[in-house]
């Protein structure tokens, strides 16, 4: 029944959506004519957006699991350094950290290039969201196979390895594709400081044809065909773990 009531939603959404854009097709105002004159820089940016999107991704879970691990070290100065990165990233608009960033830290650093500057602050911003993701997917493995780990003499090394790591990623995939889905929506505002991602480029192609509609439906449309299988994966993974839990 559950299925049934997924694919019910699919199919409404999908009608949903080709009901609009074959509305936008066939509107007489509309110019389409005009935008596909811009086709190119469009995918320009939707391969930048992926790129971005894929490089933040990478650095994201590096900057989590290197914040998760330092947390659990035991150490006082480090998890207390790590909360208040994660307190800090999480309590503060990511357009404030972008324009932060890239303003002030990045330009006392003579770090120019804004590509870089972008893809680092989004990746930080989701370091900590996929910091508390490793946390929780660790501490949801009991205390006796930890013990049972020490008893048959592994290292902390081993038992992170063999023990804590395969477990916890099982756990936190799911979460882990869809903070991948936010990361490619959070893209967009980057925009603000000039990367030609495809925000952006809906933007200048709206400056020059004055065709809002025309050039931010296909933008809709970009993100879905990135957001919805991811999503739609996200779901299945947290069903076949539950299933198999």
């Amino acid at each position: 029944m559950k299925r049934f009531t997924d694919l019910l939603q699919i199919i409404l959404f999908s009608l949903c959506i080709l009901g609009l854009f074959f509305l936008s097709i066939y509107h007489q105002d509309l110019q389409w004519a005009s935008v596909w004159e811009y086709r190119s820089l469009f995918l320009k940016g939707w391969v930048n957006t992926i790129l971005i999107s894929l490089a933040s991704l990478l650095l994201s879970f590096g900057i989590g699991l290197l914040t998760a691990l330092i947390a659990r070290s035991g150490i006082l100065l480090g998890h207390m350094i790590t909360q208040l990165y994660i307190e800090l990233i999480r309590g503060t608009p990511l357009l404030v950290q972008i324009l932060f960033f890239y303003y002030v830290i990045a330009h006392h650093m003579g770090l120019e290039n804004r590509y870089i500057s972008g893809t680092l602050m989004l990746s930080i911003f989701h370091g900590a969201y996929i910091a508390e993701m490793i946390r929780s997917g660790i501490d949801s493995i009991s205390s006796s196979q930890l013990e049972s780990a020490r008893a048959i003499g592994l290292s902390k090394f081993q038992t992170y390895r063999f023990l804590i790591f395969p477990q916890a990623i099982r756990h936190i995939l799911p979460n882990l594709a869809g903070q991948f889905a936010s990361i490619i929506k959070d893209s967009s505002l980057l925009s603000i400081i000039g990367i030609n991602e495809i925000t952006n480029s809906a933007q200048q192609i709206n400056s020059a044809t004055y065709s809002t509609l025309e050039s931010y439906l296909p933008l809709a449309f970009a993100y879905l065909i990135l957001t919805l299988p991811i999503s739609l994966w996200s779901k299945h993974l947290e069903k076949r773990f539950q299933y198999e839990t």
